[in-house]
């Protein structure tokens, strides 16, 4: 019985977890010093394109898990995904930022919308790859990738 509920609370986990980490793209975006400043002008705002987050975030994972040689096959497929997902995310946000001075309350929820779809068909892009690479890790490669999507928070393992 305890099996059967693992294997349904580490996709949903898994779900909740990915749509957070890609809605945090999305909406990292935003430089919350340039509204806190009042400055208005468009030029001081640094955004941080979501392809770029995604590499800083794939630099922190492959650190933290310690991808060995074997798994490197299968880390690159996760990756690509990863890269695929933020350069659609990045298209979706830049046309977004490009009409929305003139788009309307339904067109802005029509929007989220289209992001909330995004990010699904993103994650059921992401599991394959990441359920192959999980099965090949050793048991405390598992630890902390379970952690990390348990508690957000990640640390590297120790070198043996």
């Amino acid at each position: 019985m305890n099996h059967k509920a693992y294997q349904f609370a580490f996709p949903t986990i898994l779900v909740v977890v990915m749509v957070a980490f890609l809605s945090a793209i999305f909406f990292a975006n935003a430089n919350l010093s340039f509204a806190a400043s009042g400055n208005n002008k468009s030029s001081a705002v640094v955004r941080t394109t979501a392809v770029e987050q995604t590499e800083v975030r794939i630099k922190q994972l492959q650190d933290a898990l310690r991808i060995t040689v074997a798994q490197k096959g299968l880390w690159n497929n996760l990756t690509q995904v990863m890269r695929e997902n933020a350069k659609e995310m990045d298209a979706l946000t830049k046309g977004r930022a490009e009409n929305i001075k003139t788009m309307n309350a339904v067109e802005h929820i029509k929007f989220y919308c289209q992001i909330t779809e995004a990010h699904l068909n993103q994650l059921k892009k992401f599991i394959p790859p990441f359920e192959a690479l999980y099965a090949s890790m050793s048991n405390e490669q598992k630890k902390s990738t379970d952690t990390m999507f348990r508690t957000g928070k990640h640390e590297k393992l120790k070198r043996t």
